[in-house]
């Protein structure tokens, strides 16, 4: 399936990113760099905004792949006896066994702001206000990106015969859902119609919003 076609794309714009993403609900984090931080934390876990915890999470930003590469590889062995197995849920694929940690949120969170305050990089910590933002450059297309899957998702489920969410309909709440936990306003950023959908379609109860 066209992943262009069924996920709205946000790119990094050429910008080099190292990541320490913390998981919601125990002391696991998982430590990585990327051109498309959004595109790679959905590889990890769908809904990335709610398996991660958004709050501790952070981004530190840098002008070359060759600087993020220099950091990421500090923070991965900074650390080596505290290297843990990647949760059962994180596909194999996208997982990168060797990196992930468990006990070190504070540790590493105090050298990203050092390496911050002592090279003069941009951070992003908490990571929620970045996400927003990113969502918000990109309204024009998330408006009418949502409302061309909106009648992709109806036309799927009325003549797919799935038991419940197909593709379509999972790609479109799954991406409201992520602005909806950034703190974005729906109602300011989607047609009248999709916000509805939203609210009240047919997938409640199972994915409720």
């Amino acid at each position: 399936m066209d992943e262009e076609f069924t996920e709205p794309r946000f790119a990094s714009r050429g910008r080099a990113y190292v990541y320490v993403l913390p998981c919601r609900d125990e002391d696991l984090l998982k430590i990585g760099f990327s051109r498309e931080p959004l595109q790679r934390f959905r590889t990890l876990h769908r809904r990335f905004f709610e398996f991660f915890d958004l709050e501790r999470g952070l981004l530190v930003e840098v002008d070359r792949v060759a600087h993020a590469r220099r950091i990421e590889r500090l923070f991965l062995t900074s650390w080596i006896e505290q290297r843990a197995p990647a949760p059962l849920v994180v596909p194999a694929s996208a997982a990168g066994h060797t990196e992930w940690y468990r006990g070190i949120g504070d540790e590493v969170t105090s050298l990203a702001h050092q390496l911050a305050r002592d090279e003069g990089l941009t951070l992003h910590h908490p990571l929620r206000p970045w996400l927003a933002a990113q969502l918000s450059q990109r309204a024009d297309a998330l408006y009418d990106w949502s409302e061309r899957m909106l009648a992709e998702a109806s036309l799927e489920r009325e003549h797919a015969g799935l038991p419940g969410s197909g593709p379509m309909e999972l790609a479109l709440l799954d991406t409201l859902a992520m602005c909806e936990a950034t703190g974005l306003p729906l109602t300011d950023l989607l047609p009248e119609s999709v916000v509805e959908w939203y609210r009240y379609g047919p997938h409640r109860g199972l994915y409720a919003p």
